[in-house]
């Protein structure tokens, strides 16, 4: 739903419900690729071939998830 509708809806009708966990499913979707993005640099892909491609995004994928573990694998 665009931002302005948004913002017309009651705050506890049950669009605004349905909103409000659409966007919380989108943020933890959309975190990882941030991390990609912007920590790793990975903005436009070079072409190299498709496996090639693939096994670099995967494993950038993975530097992520351990990137943003990094707190909790510290800690323990």
């Amino acid at each position: 739903m665009p931002p302005g509708k948004r913002r017309l809806l009651a705050p506890g009708s049950a669009e605004a419900v349905a909103e409000r966990a659409k966007a919380s499913v989108r943020a933890k979707v959309e975190h990882p690729f941030r991390v990609i993005k912007r920590q790793f640099g990975h903005m436009k892909a070079r072409y190299r071939g498709l496996a090639k491609n693939g096994s670099h995004l995967v494993t950038l994928f993975a530097l992520s998830n351990l990137c943003m573990a990094r707190r909790t694998l510290l800690a323990g």
